[in-house]
């Protein structure tokens, strides 16, 4: 008889994950709270136009690709992919500069501005390329016991982990302007974190997007949360939307399956947790069963930033880069503010996807859809949402309007909505509203996250940012990957590895 196996949330890692097990003889039924798929990979339909929730940047479609192999299935047949040659534009006080894969146009960008720079950019795509080969091993395997700190791809890895650096340390040996130095580290925001605290492991976060480039989805990064399900329920996996988890049905330690909001209990051999990790501890376990991850310790966790998000559906389409990013005039107290200080910045950093320069789909003709994203602390800090809401937006706005090339902005305005840290927590089960998850400092990374093999529950599984290797849309399908490997080891069943996908797709 196939094992059952439950899927808590229909995120991108619950998703990949249900996908795979489908695969391979698995009978697996995924619960959402939500009307639609894709949690914060999902999409939002307003008016005509259509925005991607949460992550708006697909880097490293090989993984992806591999996934949908391993299932025997081929990504390029769910979803269109455009490369962005412009990946995004750079705004900073006096200077806008556009960031390519391609190196000569990379090359010509930084001699332009930084003559000197150059040189250190070629040094720190090959330096790299070695730590992200290195590194890779340990973003692919499972990593629950201290032994595995010894184990021959470690200790490979170690010397390019750079132990004690920031990120903004490592990338000083290459860049010696202030403004490239934020080029190539803001992506620490990925994680919620700080440049000046992020690991300088995680270099690897702007040489991949170097390396491998920057995608759109036709109709968003959605698509793929789509992708997955379909393939799921080709493969005969159910999927249940609407159908809210209150609880685990536990017995003891031991997790005998969901008891769902309407109290309807559904057993299954094997529970695999895609909800966001913080939540799921302090909501659906019983008080006194935790003790690694009890209420009283996730509340002394280190947790990310969170996002104050601005959708708009405009009769105007402004012609800009897909990706832009307004850097802060002071991006070290900005990022001070909201990570340590847990204040409003009056001078915040802001992201903007213009997505329909790219994808017509989004919006009908001659409109747009606009997303805009400021990072702002988590729920942590207190702040009165209620209180400070429309006079933070009226400040992105006025910022906007000011430093970018969206002028009279609020003249075109068809649809807004607006989504702060409180929502995040109250609407989408975000802890805290901390929406990139458990920070990744060096205290909460490998074998210290969260494993992908729930230590404290049996027959319980975890996916997504909140465990092994960490949050991000590509670590997030590896934590699938990952899982369902161990899984199907647990099982007998064979898993394809990498070579056999890529013998399979020559």
């Amino acid at each position: 008889m196939r094992k059952k196996v439950v899927v808590i949330g229909a995120g991108p890692g619950g998703l990949a994950i249900s996908m795979l097990l489908s695969s391979l003889g698995y009978h697996v039924e995924v619960f959402e709270k939500h009307g639609k798929v894709g949690g914060r990979n999902g999409a939002m339909h307003e008016k005509g136009f259509t925005f991607d929730i949460g992550p708006t940047f697909f880097s490293m479609p090989h993984i992806a690709e591999e996934l949908f192999q391993a299932a025997g299935r081929n990504l390029h047949d769910y979803v269109t992919l455009i490369e962005l040659t412009n990946m995004y534009e750079l705004l900073f006080d006096k200077r806008r500069l556009r960031m390519y894969r391609d190196r000569d146009l990379m090359i010509k960008e930084i001699e332009k501005y930084f003559p000197s720079d150059g040189e250190g950019y070629l040094r720190f795509m090959s330096d790299t390329k070695k730590k992200f080969e290195m590194l890779t091993p340990l973003l692919q395997n499972k990593m629950d016991r201290y032994l595995d700190y010894v184990s021959w791809r470690v200790l490979q890895a170690l010397p390019h982990l750079s132990l004690g650096r920031s990120l903004y340390d490592v990338l000083s040996d290459y860049f010696s302007n202030k403004e490239l130095l934020l080029a190539f580290t803001f992506q620490s925001k990925y994680l919620g974190m700080s440049p000046w605290e992020c690991p300088g492991a995680f270099s690897i976060l702007s040489y991949m997007e170097h390396e491998y480039g920057v995608y759109h989805p036709i109709g968003g990064l959605n698509q793929l949360s789509e992708a997955m399900a379909k393939v799921t329920v080709e493969l005969g996996g159910v999927i249940h939307l609407g159908a809210e988890v209150d609880k685990l049905w536990l017995e003891g330690k031991k997790t005998k399956g969901i008891i769902l909001k309407t109290g309807e209990r559904i057993q299954a051999d094997e529970v695999i947790i895609n909800g966001d990790f913080a939540h799921v501890m302090t909501h659906l376990v019983p008080e006194g069963i935790l003790k690694k991850y009890s209420k009283e310790k996730m509340n002394k966790k280190k947790f990310s930033c969170s996002t104050f998000m601005i959708y708009l559906g405009l009769n105007k389409r402004y012609d800009t880069s897909h990706h832009t990013i307004c850097f802060a005039k002071d991006y070290k107290k900005n990022v001070e503010e909201i990570t340590k200080e847990l204040v409003l910045s009056e001078d915040p950093s802001i992201y903007i996807q213009n997505a329909s320069v790219t994808d017509s789909t989004l919006a009908p003709e001659g409109k747009s859809t606009l997303y805009i994203l400021a990072p702002v602390p988590n729920n942590m800090s207190q702040i009165d949402w209620e209180l400070n809401e429309q006079a933070f937006k009226e400040l992105v706005y006025a910022i906007l309007e000011d430093r970018t090339d969206f002028k009279d902005l609020k003249r075109y305005i068809e649809f807004e909505k607006v989504i702060s840290p409180v929502q995040w927590e109250s609407e989408m089960n975000v802890f805290q509203g901390a929406t990139f998850s458990l920070g990744h400092q060096l205290s909460q990374m490998m074998v210290f996250r969260p494993h992908n093999k729930f230590e404290e529950l049996q027959n319980t599984w975890l996916v997504g940012g909140g465990t092994h290797p960490g949050s991000g849309l590509p670590t997030i399908l590896e934590s699938a990957r990952i899982t369902a490997k161990l899984m199907s080891k647990a099982d007998g069943i064979k898993f394809p590895s990498h070579s056999e996908i890529a013998w399979g797709n020559s």
